[in-house]
């Protein structure tokens, strides 16, 4: 529920950007992210096509997190998300097949929440940041992936929420924080990779803060 909350509030209101930021919505906002993940049925049994990820969280106060995820697309055209670390599993949910792809928001709630716990910042006050980045330009790169043994051509998308924010001097590192995103239509789930970055401090001991979840089969790499 609270990742259907955070959706709408991410949708609220970026229907009046520039044709840029409206491009920068569409490609990481997909709302035909799933199309292709076609459920089947056989029987009175019903068969759920699935995506697994794989995601790891490091940095000086995250330790290191790693874990799976399994994206499913159920027969009654809902999206179930499951979160794996080790033995255990923990449902995150059930969302409609029309917000697309659900792990864009999964991701960006749990970086923001990984930062305000840091910082002590507030973690509503960092989601409107994101949300103002949408309405700006993003750095969009068109990049080579290699999927299933074949070159696939892929965008990354890089926003930087915090770049132009008014209190990034109080901020600190955390104001460098950068989102990249690397879609494909060839991709299933249009997600390859979702990493959230923080550099660490200039000369310091203090080391920075990383967030990434790839698409398992993918993991070969991009060029």
């Amino acid at each position: 529920m609270r990742i259907f909350l955070l959706i709408a509030l991410f949708l609220l209101g970026l229907g009046h950007g520039p044709v840029a930021a409206a491009e920068t919505y569409e490609l990481l906002f997909h709302s035909a992210a799933l199309k292709g993940l076609d459920a089947a049925k056989h029987g009175s049994e019903a068969e759920q096509s699935s995506l697994v990820y794989d995601k790891v969280v490091s940095g000086a106060d995250a330790g290191q997190r790693a874990g799976s995820f399994t994206v499913g697309l159920k027969v009654d055209d809902n999206v179930a998300m499951t979160l794996y670390q080790g033995s255990q599993s923990r449902g995150l949910g059930n969302y409609p097949t029309s917000v697309g792809n659900p792990l864009i928001m999964y991701f960006l709630e749990s970086v923001l929440s990984d930062l305000a716990a840091q910082s002590g910042g507030s973690p509503f006050y960092m989601r409107n940041r994101v949300k103002e980045a949408l309405l700006r330009d993003a750095q969009i790169e068109p990049v080579s992936l290699r999927y299933h043994d074949r070159e696939i051509a892929a965008r990354e998308v890089t926003i930087r929420p915090f770049e132009h924010d008014k209190a990034r001097a109080q901020m600190g590192r955390i104001s460098q924080l950068s989102l990249a995103v690397t879609v494909s239509e060839e991709i299933p789930g249009w997600y390859y990779s979702l990493v959230a970055t923080v550099p660490s401090a200039a000369g310091g001991a203090e080391a920075g803060y990383s967030h990434a979840i790839t698409l398992k089969e993918a993991a070969e790499g991009r060029r």
